[in-house]
């Protein structure tokens, strides 16, 4: 080879090299892109949540839609991944539980508190993952990788009664709920208490359809009500509740009282008031907790009116006078200040 073709190859190789070298410190320094933080862990965490719905269903304009709105909400605001599924009976629960925690989801929703058993076993069969349980506190013996979410039902239910007590023409109203255990008693005995207080006259009838998704017999059971002389029903019934409305809606001079949620669009014209049940607000905050890794697990979260919790929701007043609405108001204070315990049992009550 020549001099002059030695020299244009060695040139050719320091050219080469520079362009290797150049390549390597460039990579080097560069800040890693989004899609090099996902794959190496330096990303934010994503969240997975799932929830298993009562038997009302996801649409039950109840408490477990209220449930999946506050997961839509944190979808938004936190950026987790929702999912629900729902479950037609109690046996169909624990599956669905154990299959979100199999999934890896980082919490599991349990919606209600006949899913109880289901949620224990679950969560003591996959130790390493994360449940919730909405309206029960699991007879106190919480496992460590649960947390507890449930409401001072009574306290709102009392202030429908003192609205009922104080609304009423015919001196008789009613009471239906869903399935008779101790959550759905604690509505019953708060509303009566609240009725006595202030219309120790009235009388308080009190029936139980024995289902939450049974809006048909809801409305046979309100039309019985309403048949005898009643003016006013308080339902505690889920999806159940609907045919409450439904049987208000055919009538005239009577009124229905909803709860978990305002319901007062099922019928706008006969819904007196609804009892809030701040669901959405208790599943969300314990849902953030987890993303800010602090889940309350072990622990019970209770919310009453002092809480804000329970309480009457923003329509009352279409409906409701002020002055009805100010003794309420009243009462609502009484209760935070201690003055007034809301009866939840029947023993109590008595």
């Amino acid at each position: 080879m020549s001099k002059m073709g030695i020299l244009r190859l060695l040139l050719t190789f320091t050219l080469v090299a520079a362009v290797v070298s150049g390549c390597g410190t460039k990579n080097n320094n560069a800040t890693p892109s989004q899609s090099d933080k996902a794959a190496s862990g330096q990303g934010k965490k994503s969240f997975k949540v799932g929830l298993v719905t009562g038997i009302g269903g996801v649409h039950d304009n109840s408490f477990n839609q209220a449930g999946w709105e506050a997961l839509q909400k944190a979808q938004t605001i936190l950026g987790i991944e929702a999912k629900y599924t729902e479950s037609k009976s109690e046996a169909d629960a624990q599956p669905d539980l154990v299959r979100f925690a199999r999934d890896k989801y980082d919490l599991i929703w349990g919606m209600g508190s006949t899913m109880g058993d289901s949620l224990t076993n679950a969560a003591k069969s996959m130790p390493d993952s994360k449940f919730a349980i909405v309206d029960s506190d699991l007879g106190g013996n919480i496992p460590a990788n649960v947390a507890a979410l449930t409401f001072k039902d009574e306290e709102g239910s009392f202030l429908m009664g003192v609205i009922a007590g104080l609304s009423t023409k015919s001196n008789k109203v009613g009471f239906i709920g869903g399935m008779k255990f101790p959550v759905i008693e604690k509505f019953e005995y708060g509303f009566r208490a609240g009725v006595k207080t202030v219309n120790p006259q009235a009388e308080v009838v009190v029936n139980y359809v024995g289902a939450f998704n049974r809006p048909d017999q809801g409305k046979t059971f309100a039309a019985t009500m309403y048949d005898s002389g009643v003016d006013i029903i308080y339902q505690g019934a889920g999806a159940t509740g609907e045919g409450v409305f439904a049987e208000a809606k055919e009538r005239k001079n009577v009124w229905v009282i909803g709860t978990d949620k305002d319901q007062s669009n099922l019928a706008p014209d006969q819904t007196l008031s609804s009892m809030i049940r701040r669901v959405d607000v208790g599943v969300f905050n314990i849902t953030k907790q987890l993303t800010e890794g602090a889940f309350p697990g072990g622990k019970e979260s209770q919310l009453g009116v002092k809480e804000d919790g329970v309480g009457l929701a923003a329509s009352s007043d279409k409906h409701v006078p002020k002055e009805i609405l100010d003794k309420a108001a009243n009462y609502r204070q009484q209760i935070i200040d201690g003055k007034i315990k809301v009866p939840g049992t029947e023993k109590e009550f008595k």
